[in-house]
């Protein structure tokens, strides 16, 4: 594709911000942020960063074999054709949708703090049963039918997000899920394809060490509703939260068509939810027919998750009737409320993904109706992470549940110690086993048979982060060798 026919179908004035002295003849062979990728024909990104300003990089990707440099007007291009603009991270993603392109037909996004993975993946699940060849991209990596790929993010890079969509594409798949992160959405990784609907799950304290306070993050999150979902999309709202009504108002701004769903839903109401041994019995109402769910997830929260990746559907060409039936039919999502293991003494051990305050007490909330003795929950705080919500886990876990092990969870750079303190402040008399294994294993030893053991925080990862290594961790192998 000749770098020409990149820039003439952009807006007039982006289009005149492009300099002439460069050479539009010249084929593009890809696209890169990382100046270790580029290669001859690569058209770069150099984009300013918290930590690091790819401006600085672009002497060295000139020199790798760049042909175009999307940056700020004010960066310094000499030997490559510099395409200007403001919002460099913007452009570049226009640039390289129209490189990748095409997509799956039918492109969903899910945003909110807790509960895209397993939005994403249940919408997935509906479409495949529904005869789509579908796909889920998010913190699970990409999912299809037959293959799971790592990609390392919950929003990958864009040039990564484009190229699997494309990738997808190419194999057949006409459906697609994927998880909307604030730091995506504000970074604009997940530009490019049309969306036709975008879904809000919640919002609750966390990444604030990036967005600084509960209404840039919100904002952030808005960019879904505000310019990433296409003109007369659909915007899927999870209508229970305490943010739910803000986020309805973004929406139906934009003109995009609201379907709410839950408690104080007006497209699929909750009108009744009874846990049972294996799942729950929902009771959901839409367009005035009463509908009768066996889901087979534990958790209202999975009955929300269930609810927003049925309404996807719906917004998406789906019957109503029939994807009713078939949310009886769905599997659960790997790391979120799985039970790993049944103890030697009959204890059922969950683990999830559960890594914020609301998080975790959705997770406590939901195994707590099927406790008969204790509920013992074990978890730990991410290193170099949002502080402020340490002490915070502490007390919900400390409120909830009766009987708390503090451990560790991916420390990274900071002591783990001093992390552990900050989540004992919020739960003085809390267990602290610092080792991550020999806090499974005291868990799941003082577990009786009508206790349940709940190990948050890690759910679906493989590896614990210890300052710069990542050594091999899993939640479930782990508690599947300590249960013996």
């Amino acid at each position: 594709m000749r770098l020409g026919s990149l820039v003439e179908e952009l807006d007039v004035e982006v289009a005149k911000a492009v300099n002439a002295a460069g050479d539009l003849d010249t084929s593009v062979t890809g696209f890169a942020i990382d100046n270790r990728k580029v290669a001859p024909g690569t058209v770069f990104g150099a984009f300013q960063g918290l930590r690091v300003n790819g401006e600085d990089y672009i002497p060295e990707a000139i020199r790798s074999g760049a042909i175009a440099i999307v940056a700020r007007p004010e960066a310094k291009v000499d030997g490559a054709l510099h395409i200007a603009d403001p919002n460099p991270r913007r452009l570049f993603a226009q640039l390289a949708a129209r490189f990748f392109a095409p997509f799956p037909d039918v492109t969903v996004a899910v945003t909110g703090t807790n509960g895209k993975t397993s939005t994403v993946e249940l919408a997935r699940q509906l479409w495949r049963m529904l005869g789509h060849k579908s796909a889920s991209i998010g913190t699970l990596g990409v999912t299809t039918a037959v293959d799971q790929v790592s990609t390392g993010l919950t929003t990958p890079d864009i040039v990564t997000f484009l190229a699997n969509m494309a990738g997808l594409r190419r194999e057949g798949i006409t459906h697609a899920a994927f998880e909307a992160s604030s730091h995506g959405l504000d970074q604009y990784r997940t530009e490019g394809l049309p969306v036709l609907a975008g879904a809000f799950t919640n919002l609750s304290r966390d990444h604030l060490d990036y967005h600084g306070d509960m209404d840039s993050y919100f904002d952030a999150k808005m960019r879904l509703f505000d310019e990433v979902v296409a003109p007369q999309g659909s915007a899927v709202i999870w209508a229970d939260d305490a943010w739910s009504d803000k986020a309805i108002e973004r929406a139906t701004k934009r003109g995009l068509r609201v379907l709410s769903v839950g408690v104080k839903g007006q497209g699929l109401r909750l009108a009744n939810r009874t846990p049972t041994q294996l799942g729950q019995a929902l009771e959901i109402e839409a367009d005035g027919t009463l509908y009768k769910v066996n889901l087979p997830l534990i958790g209202a929260y999975q009955a929300a998750n269930a609810l927003t990746a049925a309404g996807l559907v719906i917004a998406t060409g789906g019957d109503i009737a029939r994807v009713m039936e078939l949310l009886g039919r769905v599997q659960p999502v790997r790391g979120r409320l799985e039970r790993a293991v049944i103890s030697k003494a009959g204890a059922p051990v969950y683990v999830d993904y559960a890594h914020t305050p609301d998080g975790l007490r959705a997770a406590i909330e939901a195994l707590r109706p099927h406790t008969r003795g204790r509920l013992i929950t074990l978890f730990g705080a991410g290193g170099d992470r949002d502080a402020g919500k340490r002490p915070q886990m502490g007390k919900v876990a400390a409120d909830l549940s009766d009987h708390v092990i503090v451990t560790d969870d991916n420390p990274r750079s900071e002591e783990p110690s001093a992390i552990r303190a900050a989540v004992l402040a919020g739960a003085p008399d809390a267990q602290e086993i610092g080792g991550r294994r020999d806090a499974i294993a005291a868990a799941i030893a003082q577990a009786g048979a009508q206790d349940i053991v709940l190990l948050a925080g890690k759910g679906h990862e493989q590896g614990q982060i210890i300052g710069d290594r990542v050594l091999p961790f899993d939640d479930v192998t782990v508690a599947r060798e300590c249960a013996g």
